[in-house]
């Protein structure tokens, strides 16, 4: 049985969360930002697969349990202020975002105005079916 006393080092919000933000482990790049929680966290390490916290059903949220990419974590890092947590991830099926992109951050600020860099790699209604 793993030891959870690493849970008692974070600093969890008056909620009792955790900001996640999740990286590819390979190209680098930030695929998303979620919430943890102490059994989200506690699970991730667990299992090896990122287990989030969805605020707005109040549950556990494993990535990939409806889309199927799932995220497959090879390593996670707590900052120094003891408040944030990166998961260094092997993205399945090369999609992070709901909206079928590999990453959520897909627009970029251009003169005054958000753009969309990205493409849609798969539309969300053939993930989500």
């Amino acid at each position: 049985m793993q030891s959870t006393d690493f849970l008692d080092a974070i600093r969890w919000t008056d909620d009792g969360l955790v900001p996640a933000i999740a990286q590819d482990a390979e190209s680098g790049r930030i695929l998303m930002m979620a919430w943890m929680n102490r059994e989200s966290l506690q699970l991730t390490a667990a299992e090896g697969r990122a287990v989030y916290w969805s605020r707005s059903r109040q549950s556990l949220w494993r990535k990939g349990e409806s889309s199927g990419h799932v995220q497959q974590v090879k390593e996670i890092r707590l900052d120094c202020d003891e408040d944030v947590i990166v998961l260094m991830v092997e993205q399945l099926g090369g999609m992070a975002c709901h909206t079928g992109r590999e990453s959520c951050f897909y627009r970029v600020l251009q003169d005054g105005q958000w753009v969309t860099v990205d493409p849609v790699l798969k539309d969300p209604k053939e993930i989500y079916a």
